[in-house]
Parts: C-alpha cells; sequence; structure tokens
C-alpha cells in the first residue's frame, strides 16, 4: 500500500474531487485488473477510452480514479484526480508506486528502425557475460537475469516496466538493456525512467500508418534524447542521416559511431562470410559469429555502448566476439542437402535491402537466391510496394505469401506487394497465399548451395489470421520441411 500523496509527486494536477489521504494497492489501466483499494488511470486509447470503464473499475474497488475529463457523477469514498494528460501521469505514477527503481540501476534504452532488439539482447548478454546481473525488456522477451516472461509490445506500458524494473533491483540486477519504440515515446510509456544511456540505430520508412509521416517518426524517435539527462550517454550512427539529428537538442553527453564517417567508434569490415564477420574495430581486428554489414552496425553500437559503461577494451572484443545471434535475426541454418536457409525479422524496406544486399555479398553467383517474403495487414500499406520491388529486384526468385494478415484480405495485401514488382522481374514471382505452402514451394525449388530466406516473421511462433492466433515458427516450419524434402 502507497500513500497517494506520495504517489502524485511530480503529476500536473488540474483538479480534485474528494480525500487525497488515502492509500493505494496498485496503479492500473485496465479496468479488469482493479482489485481493492487500487486506483485506475482513464487512458484515451486509440481503440478505446479508458473514461468508459470507470464505473466498472470502481464496481471492481477502485479507490482512486485519474482522469482528463472529470465524470459528471462522483461517487462518495472515491477520489477523482483530474490530470491534463493521462498517459503522463500513469507514467509517474507507476514509477513512484514502485519506488522509481530506474534510479537504482543502469537503464540503457536502444531505439531506431531496425537493430534494436539485436543491440539490447547481445548488450544483455554481453554484461551477463563480464559478470554483471543483466535484465533486458525487448521484442522477444523480458529477461530477469535467469528468469525469463513473455513479451507482448516492443516497449511495455509503464506499469509493466515500472513493475519489471523493480523485480530486477529486488533481484540485484545492475543493468537493464530496453528496446524503445516509437509508440512507446509518443503514448509516454518511458516518461519517467531515469535512463544512463541512449542508442541510436538508424530510421527508415516504417510504422506511417500510426505516425501518418516520416517527420512526425523522426521527431518521436529524438523526443528520447531530448529527454535524456544531463549524465547520461547518447551514442549514435553517424552514418545514417538522422543520426546527428538525435543530437540536436540533448542533455546528455554525445558520442558516434560509424563505419563510413568519422566517428568516436569506427569499425571496418574485414571479411563477411555465412559463418561470421571479421571485424578491425578501433585498430584492433575481432572474429564475430554474427553475419552481415547492418550487424557491423550492431556490434560496434554494442562495442561503444560497452565502453561507455566502463568496460575494459579487450574484455570488450573479446566478449563480443562469443556474442550468439539472436533468434529470428539473420538466423542461419544449413540443411543436410547443402541448401542455406535464413530466418529474419525484416519487415521494412530497409530491412529486407539490408539482409539481401548482405546475402548478395557473400554468395557467389553460383547458386540462386529464393525470397519468401509478405507484409503484415492493419499496418502501413505505403512500403508494401516497395518491398514487392526490393525482394523481386535483389532474388532470383521470389514467392509472396501471407505474413500476418489480420484483419485484412490476404490476397489484397499480396497484390498490393506485387504492385511494386518491375515488369523485368516479373517472371520471378509467385505468390501463395497459404506461408506453409509457400516456404515449402521456396524448398522445392532450393538446390545444393541456394539460399532461401524467409523474412518477415523472424522470432514470432504464431501468426495473425483475422482474429485468430495460431502456432506458425518460420525457423522450424523451414528447417522440417527441407527435412522432409531431403533437401
Amino acid at each position: 500500500m502507497k500513500k497517494l500523496t506520495d504517489i502524485l509527486y511530480g503529476v500536473s494536477v488540474e483538479s480534485v474531487k474528494g480525500s487525497t489521504a488515502v492509500t493505494v494497492s496498485a496503479v492500473e489501466f485496465d479496468s479488469r485488473k482493479i482489485m481493492s483499494d487500487a486506483l485506475f488511470v482513464a487512458q484515451k486509447g486509440l481503440l478505446f477510452d479508458g473514461h468508459e470503464f470507470i464505473s466498472t473499475a470502481i464496481a471492481s474497488g477502485a479507490r482512486v480514479v485519474v482522469c482528463q475529463d472529470m465524470p459528471k457523477e462522483t461517487p462518495e469514498g472515491v477520489t477523482f484526480i483530474q490530470v491534463l494528460d493521462a498517459n503522463e501521469a500513469l507514467a509517474i505514477l507507476a514509477s513512484n508506486f514502485y519506488d522509481n527503481p530506474s534510479s537504482e540501476l543502469v537503464l540503457v534504452g536502444v531505439t531506431g528502425t531496425n537493430g534494436k532488439t539485436t543491440i539490447a539482447t547481445l548488450l544483455c548478454e554481453h554484461f551477463s557475460k563480464a559478470g554483471f546481473k543483466s535484465g533486458l525488456i525487448s521484442t522477444i522477451k523480458i529477461s530477469i537475469g535467469e528468469e525469463e516472461l513473455e513479451a507482448t509490445h516492443t516497449t511495455p506500458d509503464s506499469v509493466t516496466i515500472n513493475n519489471v524494473l523493480r523485480k530486477m533491483v529486488d533481484q540485484k540486477v545492475t543493468h537493464c538493456f530496453m528496446e524503445v519504440s516509437s509508440h512507446g515515446v509518443h503514448q509516454k510509456r518511458t516518461l519517467g525512467l531515469d535512463f544512463k544511456g541512449g542508442i541510436f540505430t538508424n530510421l527508415s520508412h516504417d510504422h506511417l500508418d500510426y505516425h501518418k509521416t516520416f517527420a512526425s517518426y523522426r521527431d518521436t524517435k529524438k523526443l528520447f534524447f531530448d529527454q535524456l539527462p544531463v549524465a547520461a550517454f547518447a551514442l549514435v550512427n553517424a552514418d545514417d542521416k538522422n543520426g546527428m539529428v538525435m543530437l540536436q537538442n540533448t542533455k546528455a553527453k554525445k558520442y558516434t559511431y560509424a563505419l563510413k564517417t568519422e566517428a568516436d567508434y569506427k569499425a571496418r569490415v574485414v571479411e563477411n562470410q555465412f559463418n561470421g564477420l571479421l571485424l578491425n574495430i578501433d585498430g584492433q581486428e575481432v572474429w564475430t559469429k554474427l553475419i552481415g554489414s547492418f550487424n557491423a552496425y550492431n556490434l560496434l553500437a554494442i562495442y561503444g555502448a560497452a565502453d561507455l559503461l566502463g568496460a575494459e577494451k579487450y574484455d570488450n572484443l573479446r566478449v563480443l566476439s562469443e556474442l550468439d545471434n539472436v533468434s529470428g535475426r539473420f538466423q542461419h541454418t544449413v540443411s543436410k542437402g547443402g541448401v542455406n536457409a535464413i530466418i529474419d525479422y525484416a519487415h521494412t524496406p530497409d530491412a529486407l535491402k539490408n539482409v539481401l544486399e548482405t546475402i548478395n555479398s557473400i554468395r557467389t553467383f553460383n547458386e540462386q537466391v529464393i525470397t519468401v517474403v509478405g507484409c503484415g495487414g492493419d499496418r502501413d500499406r505505403t512500403k508494401r510496394p516497395k518491398m514487392g520491388n526490393i525482394a523481386s529486384s535483389l532474388s532470383n526468385q521470389v514467392v509472396f505469401t501471407s505474413d500476418n494478415p489480420r484483419g485484412e484480405d490476404p490476397e489484397e495485401i499480396i497484390k498490393e506487394v506485387e504492385s511494386g514488382v518491375r515488369p523485368e522481374n516479373y517472371k520471378k514471382t509467385i505468390s501463395i497465399v497459404d506461408r506453409k505452402q509457400a516456404i515449402k514451394t521456396a524448398c522445392k525449388l532450393a538446390q545444393q548451395g541456394d539460399i532461401i530466406l524467409v523474412a518477415g516473421k523472424g522470432h514470432e511462433t504464431y501468426q495473425i489470421v483475422g482474429d485468430k492466433k495460431s502456432g506458425f515458427d518460420d525457423f522450424e516450419i523451414t528447417n522440417q520441411l527441407l527435412t522432409e524434402l531431403n533437401k
């Protein structure tokens, strides 16, 4: 139980009805989770307005209601607090309720279009290997030391974040690495967190269904850096034209990393093979298990962040060489018949281009590149033709298929992807709505030495068709089909 006056510290209050001399048992924004003496925050979301559930929350035991619009009826015994922004209030309330756990460990946020999961996950692994008890909040999972929880969002809600961080502190976790999505920043889920550092990867076409314009998407990412404190570091990719934009108004200490331009942390790709990368980082060669120039950027960001967090140079490089690839991120396997298969989360034009360019930079051109790709439903439609153009231009054969169609007609999604294919590439493409059949077709087409890329879903172990979520793992299914076909 916490005193209401204590957890209201820092919240911009417009008006109050009822007593603030009460205690609350929990902070919640979901009326279905309300327990006796809880505080309920009525948020205005994209699909639902929490104000419509105030009476439900009270009936379930809510003792305090925080809202933007004061209801006409305010029952006796319930305290109503009106705020200007419920998202902002929730973030501060959650942080206060859990005693500001982010201030008790080293919290580093990673943002950008591509590479967030790899950098956050491998930084967590890096510091674990270096002897620190580390935590992770990512798209793939939430890790509290050895304990793993399922992740439902790239950046969870404010209550979940602070609850998890409190558990980390209680379990003596010293470092936490966290993916910071544009949705999370825009919805103020990360407000009130005491970040010790921020990393920017890159910026390309994504989430325009939500942000509407690229400028809005960029500025939301930038807001994360604008909010970093003076004592924090801001480490950005100087090879991305938006890297320096991120640093414009930050109060944090500014650092850069790059492969092509002058930067605080520099690297050069010496060798790039299907079994790893040989990098020269700050004049020292290091062999790594990761593949592709995009992973060279990820590894350099990890190296730079570890250095800024106090890692000794040669220990830093040694641990870098030990890091394994992240599930669903250029996950490579070779069948008994000598067919290469790569599973990757690439679901944006830039990510798909990076993966295919990496494959083409390694291959001998005596083999075929066969790509299986689709686009998710109820998401940014403008990237679909671009994905079709990139896949068909950089592959020998392409099978267009379903990703997670959700509420859209999968055949219509595929038609939009196909619309980006240039006439000279028409003969390279076929379309198969059923994803498993599409992967099976790619496996049938593949011969020894060929490379199958299954893109779009990566680590996901499910597929969403309509409102039904069923099991589907690209890596397992691809391996299974190659085995069954003796490929």
